[in-house]
């Protein structure tokens, strides 16, 4: 069963506009075309391209832990030294 809309679902833009190597912008985490075509979506449409960006927004979340993991492997092993 569809839930039903009352109002219409508003534009995730937040002003910034960079895109990042994957050409997703990296604030709203939508495509060029998704940015571009926002207003001609139906409300079905805008909702699957919210989806499709909360799932962005938490894979970035993911490589990010994964690379202050990574960095604080890095500083661990280069603090400990056994050379003598």
């Amino acid at each position: 069963m569809d839930q039903i809309e009352f109002f219409d679902i508003p534009n995730p833009c937040q002003r910034v506009c960079q895109m990042d190597r994957q050409g997703y912008c990296i604030k709203c985490y939508r495509s060029r075309d998704e940015r571009f075509n926002w207003l001609n979506y139906s409300k079905h449409q805008k909702q699957e391209v919210l989806r499709l960006c909360k799932q962005r927004a938490i894979r970035r979340y993911y490589q990010f832990l994964q690379q202050q993991r990574q960095q604080n492997n890095q500083i661990t092993s280069s603090q400990i030294d056994f050379k003598f």
